[in-house]
């Protein structure tokens, strides 16, 4: 006789599916940490060393994702280089939508260690080795240490989870959930959405949807349209991440919002033709591996709107630059707020933006000093001053560390005659080259008063070699 829903047994299976479910969203943020710390500047390097056209930075967005498995991590890098000029837009949208494949890389572990292998117990050992490694260590090592032991207590919650749900078995079925028709599906979608707006990732989602697959209380299509639903809560984390963001980030949120939906439409519309053909042509496959068939198809439907949307990305990113338009203090357009998170990102677009202001200022400076001054060279110092200001706010907010290969140095130890303004920024030594800048741009009245003293010394010389001249016999 199946055990009711007051049954303390069900209550303990309750807790462990609660606490499985914790431990897996805990070790993935750990996880994450540490392959960021430790992927590092490699990270950036594959992005923009391989990223030359939106079907190459989709190639790498699947693999820099799958590797620190984490599409923000490879997201703020890539507002990052768009903010520097490092990469366009559509270059950028191709990264953000291999981002999305290479998320899927998650479940495919999940289903393969987890379920498979059942690495539950033997994780628990690696949790501890992590620990000490981090606790011992400094630098990559420490991050290596980070690392291991998110992994170890990714695969604890996922066997808490096993464990958790094998405990409904009789009471949770199929039957519990909407039926196989449209709106059956539809609510399943819904179901799915809210679950991912609950718990912020999508990746806990997909393990839960694997944990009730294994137990039998869902269906491989229920489950599947619950996926779906999943993958679309996505775009809510992405639009509200737009949000006090600069332009490049909203445009990267609204293309990762746009698409999702998009892939999701089109995961909706194939689901069951899909699985009427996994019944038809690999029926054993359905039925002894309903795992991986789930983590396929989350695979399939993400490749698939991938390949459908790239040769339209031109045209996409276009929408996006219409969409997002740039509106923001001349001079300091790629000052980004939201990449302060990741410091690497956020000295690439100040080393580009002292460039460009000593660039402007020197050019300025010639034509203050000219006797044929071009107009509005007065409104450009005003733009001038303002976006220094800014850069200097946007110094002063960016926090480096050497784990994470930077490091500050003040700006007393820097010689800015010596260096280029991007290695100025990347040292940040960006205060020594704004002192430089805020004294070459001073006020204009200051510039008014050198001019004038010029001229009028020259007139007096100019009366004296004639008063000279004229008293000559």
């Amino acid at each position: 006789m199946p055990a009711s829903l007051g049954d303390p047994n069900v209550i303990g299976s309750v807790l462990l599916c609660l606490g499985g479910l914790g431990l897996f969203l805990l070790g993935m943020v750990v996880l994450t940490d540490g392959l960021r710390a430790l992927a590092g500047r490699a990270l950036r390097r594959v992005l923009s060393r391989f990223t030359r056209s939106p079907v190459s930075g989709a190639m790498t967005g699947a693999l820099t994702t799958a590797v620190v498995q984490s599409s923000s991590a490879t997201t703020v890098a890539t507002v990052g280089f768009v903010g520097a000029g490092l990469l366009t837009f559509p270059q950028a949208l191709g990264i953000v939508l291999g981002a999305n494949v290479g998320t899927t890389v998650t479940g495919w572990l999940v289903a393969l260690l987890g379920f498979k292998l059942e690495l539950g117990t033997a994780a628990l050992p690696i949790v501890l080795v992590g620990v000490l490694i981090r606790l011992l260590t400094e630098g990559r090592a420490s991050a290596v240490g980070f690392a291991l032991a998110g992994f170890g207590l990714i695969f604890v919650g996922i066997s808490l989870l096993q464990e958790g749900m094998g405990g409904f078995v009789g009471i949770i079925t199929p039957e519990s959930f909407p039926g196989d028709t449209w709106t059956g599906r539809l609510l399943l979608v819904v179901f799915g959405i809210a679950f991912t707006l609950v718990t912020q990732s999508s990746s806990a989602g997909v393990a839960m949807a694997l944990a009730a697959v294994n137990a039998s209380a869902m269906t491989v299509q229920q489950a599947a349209a619950a996926v779906i639903g999943m993958d679309i809560g996505t775009t809510a984390t992405a639009v509200l991440a737009t949000v006090g963001g600069s332009v490049h980030a909203k445009r990267t949120g609204y293309a990762h919002a746009m698409y999702n939906l998009f892939a999701g439409t089109a995961a909706f519309l194939i689901l069951v033709p899909f699985m009427h053909a996994l019944e038809r042509f690999a029926p054993r496959l359905l039925a002894s591996e309903p795992e991986l068939v789930l983590v396929g198809f989350h695979t399939f439907f993400n490749l698939l709107g991938v390949s459908i949307a790239l040769p339209f990305a031109p045209k996409l990113a276009g929408l996006l630059v219409r969409l997002a338009p740039l509106k923001v203090i001349p001079f300091a357009r790629r000052l980004d707020y939201s990449l302060l998170d990741a410091p690497a990102a956020a000295l690439d677009a100040l080393g580009t933006t002292l460039a460009d202001l000593t660039a402007t200022t020197f050019e300025m400076i010639l034509q203050l000093l000219s006797t044929t001054r071009a107009r509005g060279v007065e409104a450009r110092v005003g733009q001038i001053r303002q976006a220094l200001s800014e850069t200097r706010n946007y110094v002063e907010s960016i926090r480096t560390s050497p784990d994470e290969g930077w490091t500050y140095q003040p700006a007393s130890l820097c010689d800015a005659r010596h260096r280029s303004p991007r290695s100025l920024g990347r040292s940040l030594c960006g205060s020594g080259a704004l002192e430089h800048l805020e004294r070459g741009s001073g006020p204009r009245r200051d510039h008014e008063r050198a001019c004038t003293r010029s001229q009028s010394s020259a007139q007096g010389d100019r009366a004296r070699r004639a008063d000279g001249s004229g008293g000559r016999p």
